[in-house]
């Protein structure tokens, strides 16, 4: 399939670039590789679980990204979508989209896809696709000033100089041991990770560089969206626990909706700063919004999503 390039956008020599030197991401050749049943009809397989036990939200995001642009012409590009999680996943039978082609326009199309376990929709999703057009009108906020990626510890140094505190409890230590185990298709480096008292008062913000393990490279600019709604999705809603974590332990959390709007191309495998907040938490949800920033300083995505955060006090170590 041809399509316009994704630009270089000055990612630099620390990205997956080159295509003899890294594996081909498993993102494209397994998580978003849909198989065709009829038309517009797929399955889709899983390739990563969570600890929970749940389908992982942005799996079903990114393969329903996936069959929705497949019933669309080549020329035009996903722009925004939005979608509910309305029952919980089953990791252990493969997900059916059905497509529904709602509108075709001149200039901008609209798809519906209906994610189907057990004869009952677990999720639904409706995505906008426009032509590209040029406009004189033009802006964006500026892209927080972080370390470059290069400078930072990735995901398990990080939480390997963790473990390595002797003043670390044991059940963190056990938390910590778990998502290092986790083979998740995606890398990580936190910017400013907090030290252990940190943790205690955190505000509902985070920043990490975050790209696509292995190499996907130029070509389809809808398959990095569909990368990018995968990606989206990774400890997102998280952001709004950040101030509470210390006193209340986590009974139950899942995504109830997810919303992207897709503003310049990238490159899904190349490093993009995830800037996350939560402006609101309360009658058991969170609110969270989220940027994902090139490191030419590019707004290309902008996020938001609303959860379930149900949660119990922590008990005091000094109790029985």
């Amino acid at each position: 399939m041809s399509s316009p390039q994704v630009p270089e956008d000055g990612q630099g020599s620390g990205d997956s670039g080159d295509p003899s030197g890294d594996l081909r991401s498993v993102l494209v050749t397994s998580v978003l590789s849909l198989e065709p049943l009829d038309e517009d009809l797929f399955r889709g397989r899983h390739y990563w679980v969570p600890t929970t036990q749940r389908l992982f939200g942005g799996q079903i995001v990114g393969q329903a990204l996936v069959a929705a642009a497949k019933s669309v012409s080549e020329d035009i590009y996903v722009h925004s979508l939005h979608c509910y999680f309305v029952r919980a996943g089953d990791p252990k039978v493969p997900v059916l989209y059905q497509v529904e082609r709602t509108r075709t326009g001149s200039s901008f199309s609209v798809r519906s896809v209906k994610a189907v376990q057990h004869g009952k929709p677990i999720f639904i999703f409706q995505a906008s696709f426009q032509q590209t057009q040029p406009s004189p009108v033009q802006h964006q906020f500026s892209m927080p000033a972080v370390p470059p990626p290069e400078e930072l510890l990735d995901h398990q140094a990080l939480i390997d100089q963790y473990l390595r505190d002797p003043n670390l409890k044991e059940k963190y230590r056990v938390g910590l041991n778990r998502i290092a185990a986790q083979e998740v298709p995606i890398e990580i480096k936190l910017v400013n990770p907090p030290t252990l008292s940190q943790l205690q008062r955190m505000e509902p913000k985070q920043m990490f560089w975050v790209r696509a393990r292995g190499y996907i490279g130029e070509g389809d600019i809808k398959m990095h969206c569909c990368v990018a709604a995968y990606i989206s999705d990774y400890a997102f809603l998280g952001t709004a626990l950040l101030p509470h974590q210390w006193k209340h332990k986590v009974h139950f959390m899942v995504s109830l909706d997810h919303s992207m709007w897709f503003h310049a191309p990238f490159r899904a495998d190349h490093w993009m700063l995830y800037e996350c907040e939560s402006p609101w938490a309360g009658g058991s949800r969170g609110l969270v919004h989220g940027r994902l920033w090139r490191r030419d300083g590019v707004l290309a995505v902008s996020c938001a999503q609303e959860g379930v955060i149900r949660v119990k006090p922590r008990v005091s170590e000094s109790k029985l």
